[in-house]
C-alpha cells in the first residue's frame, strides 16, 4: 500500500526576515521581472510579490513624513474615486451613443 501524495499535508515553509528581504532587494535592483526571479529562487510568484511590495512600503515609508502619509493616502482615494467617476461616464456615454442609432 502506497501512500497518495495528496493525502499528505504539505508543510508551509518558512523564510528568515533576511532572506526575503535580499530576494525583494534582487528584485528591486536587477530590473528583472517577479515571476523570473522567483523561478530562479524555487519561490512562488505571488509569494515574491507580496515580499516585494512590502520592502518598496518599508523604504517609502522611511521617506515620508506624517503629513505625507496622510496626503498620499487621501490622494490614493481621491484617484480611486475619479477612476471609478470616468468609468461611469464612459459607460454612460457608451449607453447614450447606441440610443441615438
Amino acid at each position: 500500500m502506497g501512500v497518495d501524495p495528496e493525502q499528505v499535508p504539505r508543510r508551509r515553509r518558512k523564510f528568515a526576515a533576511e532572506y526575503r528581504h535580499e530576494a525583494a532587494r534582487l528584485v528591486l535592483t536587477s530590473g528583472r521581472t517577479i515571476a523570473d526571479v522567483a523561478k530562479e529562487l524555487g519561490l512562488g510568484e505571488q509569494l515574491l510579490g507580496k515580499w516585494v511590495r512590502a520592502q518598496k512600503e518599508t523604504a517609502a515609508g522611511d521617506l515620508l513624513s506624517d503629513d505625507e502619509r496622510a496626503e498620499l493616502k487621501r490622494l490614493r482615494r481621491e484617484n480611486s474615486q475619479l477612476r471609478m467617476d470616468n468609468e461611469f461616464l464612459e459607460k454612460a456615454a457608451a449607453f447614450f451613443a447606441s440610443k441615438r442609432r
